[in-house]
């Protein structure tokens, strides 16, 4: 658990909920972030660091907390894997380190410890470098190498104190394994999606931590608003209105071409539902990537998607996730005909200010991409 020294009971028990080492490993981005903004006080200022130059969504994400905490997520499930904890003489504020109650860090004891550049257990490193890159390599080879220094002779090593801690999931046979691999499965994670199976012209099969749990298969035209609520619990929010511009990828279009209907919002879990408002049936199918630095980040918790097409096709089974010239071709087939698309700017109606805030809409038989100006798939509908 890592908390302020001098922070209020309140205050404790949130820090506890993001930080805590026993139930922080695999929290998704979404609800990290979401903690955060919730504690501006606190968390005054927060900086996110991720690969815009990647040719596809997948790029891990840190998040930066100054002055203490950087916070590594996965690439493809955004789940938090490494926490790195440093400069921990700054008093401002004061931290304490504690594990089962019992204090190993604090402002009063960031003492000298034992020789060598570092120390480290199986999930944890104790650092003497203030900024370095140990415990946080690739491979995990780095820290190693520290921790591998411990027993020098040097009797000024002994002086030195521990500028950084490192937690990070470990593997359940201790091997080693790669700082940006996606997590193993944990309590954590109970309930949320593991992967979306899109299927065009029929729905999406949704699967669910624990890898046990039965998956969901909820149709176009078949699941109904009661099955949704039963499966999945109630949505976070009902929305009323639809945007225009998608009424013109539907088979069931009243005359003006917009529809009547409202959506189902589960914004944890990364997916909207469009429920007809005369026979409460799912009309669409709207899953969300949460690519930072898109209009739509942090609105939805990634929902892991991949089309599945039709079993005669060569490429079912396939992966076709995130990069929409792949995508593009598979649905495409054939036909090197460029589909129809159109401009869509989300900053338009919200004051954002973003580098690139402008999304194209492209239209497929059965389904719609929102695609970036880097060619990244940041939502996909299923009609």
């Amino acid at each position: 658990m890592i908390k302020h020294a001098d922070s209020s009971w309140e205050r404790e028990r949130v820090v506890c909920v993001c930080y805590s080492v026993r139930s922080t490993y695999c929290t998704s981005l979404w609800n990290v972030i979401d903690i955060l903004r919730h504690n501006t006080t606190l968390f005054p200022r927060v900086d996110i660091k991720f690969d815009a130059a990647a040719d596809s969504a997948l790029s891990p994400i840190l998040l930066h907390i100054n002055p203490h905490l950087d916070l590594l997520f996965t690439a493809h499930h955004q789940r938090l894997r490494t926490i790195s904890l440093r400069r921990l003489a700054d008093p401002n504020p004061p931290i304490t380190l504690t594990y089962k109650d019992v204090v190993l860090l604090s402002a009063s004891s960031t003492r000298p410890t034992y020789p060598g550049e570092g120390l480290q257990y199986p999930g944890v490193s104790f650092l003497f470098d203030e900024d370095g890159t140990s415990g946080l390599g690739l491979s995990g080879a780095e820290a190693l190498k520290s921790a591998s220094n411990v027993g020098s002779s040097v009797r000024e090593d002994r002086y030195r104190e521990v500028k950084r801690v490192v937690v990070s999931q470990t593997s359940l046979d201790g091997a080693e394994t790669d700082a940006l691999d996606e997590v193993s499965e944990c309590d954590t994670m109970e309930g949320s999606i593991q992967n979306a199976v899109l299927k065009v012209h029929d729905g999406v099969i949704l699967y669910f931590y624990p890898t046990a749990s039965r998956p969901i298969h909820i149709r176009i035209g078949v699941t109904s608003a009661q099955d949704l609520t039963c499966d999945l619990g109630a949505p976070l929010r009902v929305y009323y209105k639809e945007d225009e511009r998608m009424a013109i990828h539907s088979h069931n279009r009243v005359p003006d071409g917009i529809e009547d209907g409202y959506f189902y919002n589960y914004f944890q879990l990364g997916v909207d539902f469009l429920i007809s408002a005369s026979n409460h049936l799912v009309q669409k199918v709207v899953v969300h990537t949460n690519i930072p630095g898109t209009p739509m980040f942090q609105r939805y918790q990634r929902c892991p998607w991949e089309i599945q097409g039709e079993p005669e096709d060569e490429e079912d089974g396939n992966r076709l996730e995130y990069i929409f010239d792949v995508i593009s071709r598979f649905l495409n087939g054939p036909s090197r005909e460029q589909m129809p698309s159109m401009q869509l700017d989300r900053t338009e109606d919200e004051r954002l200010i973003l580098p690139s805030s402008t999304t194209r809409l492209v239209g497929f038989d059965g389904i719609v991409l929102e695609v970036t100006e880097a060619a990244q798939v940041v939502t996909v509908v299923l009609f």
